[in-house]
């Protein structure tokens, strides 16, 4: 787990170091380090909703597996509760678009 940890917080560094040091041709009065910091607002927006949705559905997929093995009438509720996790993803992407359009 300590490994993973180090891994997004290295990704993180260099990726903001990254966009820091990119120089684009701008016209006159435009916001230069507005849009990076956008689009990566936007991306962790929907990176991290990804990643909790992916831990949230693992968990949630493998009681209902358990549960759907006891007593396969309950297959309906199952799928309920993946619905529920799967819209935390789809609540980063609709904040993704949120931030990328103002």
């Amino acid at each position: 787990m300590k490994t993973i940890v180090l891994l997004l917080m290295a990704a993180a560094v260099i990726s903001i170091s990254g966009s820091t040091s990119i120089a684009y041709a701008a016209e006159d009065g435009a916001a230069g380090s507005s849009d990076s910091l956008k689009i990566l607002g936007a991306g962790l927006a929907f990176g991290l909703a990804a990643f909790g949705a992916g831990i949230g559905l693992g968990q949630v997929g493998a009681a209902g597996l358990a549960v759907i093995s006891e007593n396969p009438a309950l297959q309906s509720k199952v799928f309920i509760f993946v619905g529920m996790v799967e819209s935390i993803a789809i609540y980063g992407i609709v904040m993704m678009f949120i931030i990328l359009g103002q």
